[in-house]
Formats: structure tokens, sequence, C-alpha cells
């Protein structure tokens, strides 16, 4: 019997790499995302297609099911990731892949792939909804992570996530930014490696209770805050706390210095996208300095 399931993109705004450690953080679902269409195929094989955001095969790959559930060796390339992430799912959930019975996979990605929208987190999410299990136990034994992407890929409304010792917490935020059409997202043309950035934060030995509270602080008055001066003046403080931690100079310093407005790094800090304030004339900025990709926010966060 076909099947179909379909995961949100995500974007995190406040709390960047201490979400490891407990921060709140606000993160939003996109309107951009991923599907995974199940359907029956050849007995014992798995057959897998994934397509990109232009329509083109980008993997194209083909397993017997034995070689799934034996797979030990180092993950070195895309095709060694998949099996990897069938076998620990198997393992998980043993009734999954567990008869003969062969499968036709095709998944496809509304957004390009160096966007850093989701491209793992969304195929985690998916694998995990076909298979029946959680997708939480999934993530932390293939890429590892917080956890709040795999939130953000069930959900249709802002969230604010903790990541708790023995489980991770995500609740409905309501945002009512009257200035909404007043934020952006610049890509900053290239991919930033989470998993690199995860092991970078790693070795910061630092105690970072007073930043996590101070975090949460600016988390909550995100939310709620009601004009545009406001959430500049927030973000700004937020790149302060985030840069003092990682010893990286905040982005705007890097790249925007004489920028009038705001700028806020997202996720992990040097790539991807990032958030800035001003109006559509403000684009041409960005575009004057070769970043061309530029969303307004309604465009993007569902």
């Amino acid at each position: 019997m076909k099947q179909e399931f379909y995961s949100h993109g995500k974007l995190l705004l406040t709390a960047e790499y201490l979400v490891l450690d407990g921060a709140d953080a606000l993160a939003f679902p996109t309107k951009f995302g991923q599907s995974l269409i199940v359907d029956s195929g050849k007995k014992n094989t798995i057959e897998w297609k994934s397509y990109d955001h232009n329509k083109s095969l980008w993997l194209d790959f083909c397993f017997t099911i034995k070689e799934i559930k034996l797979f030990n060796r180092k993950v070195e390339n895309d095709r060694d990731r998949l099996l990897s992430i069938l076998m620990n799912a198997h393992k998980i959930n043993s009734s999954f892949l567990g008869n003969t019975d062969g499968f036709s996979i095709v998944t496809k990605l509304d957004f390009p792939n160096n966007w850093g929208l989701g491209t793992s987190s969304t195929l985690i999410n998916n694998i995990s909804k076909w298979a029946n299990l959680d997708p939480y136990k999934l993530l932390n034994v293939t890429f590892g992570g917080s956890g709040y992407d795999i939130a953000a890929a069930n959900n249709d409304h802002p969230i604010i996530f903790t990541k708790k010792e023995n489980q991770s917490v995500s609740k409905k935020q309501l945002i009512n930014w009257d200035f909404r059409d007043h934020l952006f997202f610049v890509h900053l043309n290239k991919k930033q490696n989470s998993r690199d950035s995860i092991a970078s934060y790693r070795k910061v030995l630092k105690s970072k209770i007073i930043q996590i509270q101070k975090i949460n602080e600016l988390t909550i008055a995100l939310c709620n805050c009601n004009s545009l001066t406001e959430f500049k003046n927030l973000i700004t403080r937020h790149e302060k706390i985030v840069s003092n931690i990682i010893q990286q100079k905040p982005i705007k310093e890097v790249l925007f210095k004489n920028y009038h407005g705001g700028i806020k790094s997202l996720g992990a800090w040097g790539g991807d996208f990032i958030l800035a304030t001003g109006n559509e004339e403000d684009h041409q900025y960005f575009k004057n300095k070769g970043f061309n990709t530029i969303i307004p926010f309604g465009k993007m966060i569902l």
C-alpha cells in the first residue's frame, strides 16, 4: 500500500548552540520541507531515489534488506549514510523491515539542499514516521544534535524547544509581530556543517549557566516584543552573548558592518541563512555584495 510522509524544514532564531545545554530556543517550521513516498517494490530490496527542488535525480541507490540489517562499517558517503539510518531504524524497531517485502522509495525536497533548512532532519523524521518509531532516538544514533529540528518538522507553528536530560519538550509559541514585513532571510551562499559546528562548540569548556539564563530571558523578550526597534536591539544583544561563548565575531561585523538594520545568525554560525531587519529596498544592499537569495519572512515561515 502506498504511503506518503511530509516533514517541515526549520530555522532556529534563538539559543543556537546553547540549545544543546538546555537553553530555551525559539524555532520556526518553514513552508519548505521534504516528502517521502513508500510503495511496494522488488522482494528483499529497497530501491531509493531522491529528487532535489529542481526535480533532478540527486540520489539513486539499491539495497537488499539483508545489507541494511548487517551494515556496520564506517559511514563514508551518501549511500553509507542512508544504510546507517535504515539499519538504526531497524535496531530501534525490529519489526521495521522485519519481513521480506521490498519497497520503492522516492523523496522530494522543496528547497535547495545547501540552504540548511533540514535536509537531514526532515529525512530522519520521515523515516521515523514510516518505521513507526521515536524520531529523537533515530536522530540521536545517526546525526545527533538537540532535536529542535525534529520538533519543528512535526509542527506548523513557532515553538519554544528545550532539551532536557531524558526528554525534549516543545511548546507552541504565539508570535504577534506586526513588523514581519520588515524581516527577511539572506542566504550566505555556503552550507554550514552542523555536525562539525557542534563538535567545535563542545570544546568550549567554560560554564554556560549564566549565558543560558540570559538567552532564556532574550527568547521570552523576543517572543513578546512589539516593535522593530526593540527586536533589533534584542537580536544584537543575543549575537554578542553567543559571540563571546564561541569566540567568533558576529556576522554583521564580518560581512555587513555598515548595514543600518539588525542582523542575526541562525543555527550554526558562518553559513546558511541570516535574518535581517529592513524593508524591500534594503534587499539591494545584500545583492550588491553577491547575496542574491533573499526570502521575506512571510514566504519562508509557516
